[in-house]
């Protein structure tokens, strides 16, 4: 069997595993059909149900677009839709009076048309994901305008990330030499390490608005916690999530001295968005002023009810001890520094392979082999095997954190908040609180719902 067979032999094998998991765990949505009964203080049949319609929807959704994407890049790969792309790319640079020989700008103009075109062939499936599901289980907030208007900017702040970093890395590989895997990962990691202090700051800020969280009780806990633990926390933030999904979120970032947390608005039980206070003497007018605006938002004169969802304050104190679980057993570095290992290992097997003509030829590559082609082939065809066994072992190790940062925050003395916290999100997202076991050792990063609740219950302490 040659190697272009093999390559697609193995992505068919690991597409067949990846459908029984997913079997497996749709079995689990169609069979579970009673609430458990550590959930029933705080969710009802009812809900339950809806949780388990709504994992149905995303798993028959999940099926016919894996079967789609898979048979898209057999296509590709059969009709030698790259070699083909890399073609157009040429003519195009030649059509602009530029020469095929220049690399990195012909892999750049590869990169923008793949992007295009990607977007163009998965719009249809997110247009539906967001539309249809999200919208018939009532999480999407946003009109087609607003998702045109984001995917745009997404797009192009991908492209602005990406260009820069590939052609960085192709004219290393041309001028590195026998240590170019050397060069390439440290120029990776400090590419990383600029991004991750980027992207919260300046990236982030142009898809949600961020905002100060104002004082008051949750303020003060948060900070009282973070003192606490001597968490050098600078600044509390609310993103506005609500305007794009009702899914709820919360993280940490920053470096050494200077971090930051962020909450959703759908995370906090009682946040309303910080209103601009107008001086006395206008006040009167406002009534005028509103009538001229949109009749739809001022029409009701009394304040619609407002869907209890989210945590209460002492709830979201313990969603962040678990998070500063992570912080405090250095979690995030640990995945940092396994990643890098990673990348500088796969690099040096890239420097084996980068000559062998044998396996670029196969892929349709026979006269000209750039480097962007190499690495492509490479690291998405020849390295899967490695990236699925490498998928599964990252899998269990951040689920083996995860329950780490939940024994820390019951360790603060916040186990029945965090219960609470993690059912309370679990019923607003919908989310469905049993696994397939195997399934969820291969693809999922966190343990499920009954798995936390079970394991924070075994946790004692000696002040118990």
């Amino acid at each position: 069997m040659d190697v272009f067979s093999s390559v697609l032999a193995f992505m068919w094998l690991v597409y067949f595993w990846d459908t029984y998991l997913s079997s497996r765990q749709h079995k689990v949505y169609e069979n579970v059909r009673k609430l458990p009964d550590e959930l029933e203080s705080v969710i009802d049949q009812t809900n339950f149900e809806k949780a388990r319609n709504y994992a149905l929807d995303r798993s028959s959704y999940g099926f016919w677009h894996g079967l789609y994407s898979q048979c898209e890049s057999t296509f590709i790969l059969c009709f030698n839709g790259i070699p083909l792309l890399w073609m157009l790319s040429g003519k195009l640079l030649e059509s602009m009076g530029l020469s095929e020989d220049r690399e990195i700008t012909h892999s750049l103009l590869f990169i923008v048309l793949g992007g295009v075109i990607s977007t163009i062939l998965s719009l249809p499936w997110s247009l539906y994901s967001t539309f249809v599901i999200e919208e018939r289980h009532g999480f999407n907030k946003m009109t087609l305008g607003f998702y045109l208007k984001d995917l745009v900017k997404k797009f192009v702040v991908t492209q602005l990330i990406t260009i820069p970093l590939i052609s960085l890395i192709i004219y290393v590989i041309q001028i590195g030499g026998d240590y170019f895997f050397v060069y390439a990962w440290a120029m990776i990691f400090v590419f990383l390490l600029i991004i991750m202090h980027v992207y919260p700051e300046y990236i982030a800020p142009l898809f949600d608005k961020y905002t100060p969280l104002p004082d008051g009780e949750l303020k003060s806990k948060i900070e009282e916690l973070a003192s606490s633990l001597k968490f050098p926390l600078k600044k509390l933030f609310v993103v506005e999530g609500s305007k794009r999904s009702a899914h709820s979120n919360a993280y940490l970032y920053g470096f050494h001295k200077n971090k930051r947390i962020v909450l959703y608005d759908t995370l906090l039980e009682d946040y309303s968005p910080v209103e601009k206070t107008e001086p006395e003497s206008t006040k009167e007018d406002d009534k005028g002023d509103q009538a001229v605006g949109d009749e739809t938002e001022t029409a009701p004169q009394t304040k619609p009810e407002k869907k209890k969802i989210g945590c209460n304050n002492d709830e979201v104190v313990a969603i962040l001890g678990h998070e500063l679980g992570h912080w405090k057993f250095s979690h995030t570095l640990k995945q940092l520094a396994i990643s890098q290992v990673s990348i500088l290992f796969s690099f040096f097997l890239f420097g084996k392979l980068m000559n062998q003509s044998i396996l670029f030829s196969a892929f349709g590559f026979v006269d000209v082999q750039p480097i962007l082609i190499k690495l492509l082939i490479v690291f998405s065809y020849i390295f899967s095997p490695i990236n699925e066994v490498e998928s599964v072992l990252v899998n269990l190790m951040t689920r083996r954190f995860e329950y780490q940062a939940d024994e820390f925050s019951v360790g603060l003395g916040k186990r029945d908040n965090l219960k609470m916290a993690l059912l309370k999100l679990f019923k607003d997202n919908s989310g469905f609180p049993v696994d397939d076991w195997l399934y969820s050792i291969c693809h999922l990063s966190h343990p499920s719902l009954l798995e936390r609740v079970r394991a924070m219950d075994r946790i004692k302490y000696k002040s118990e």
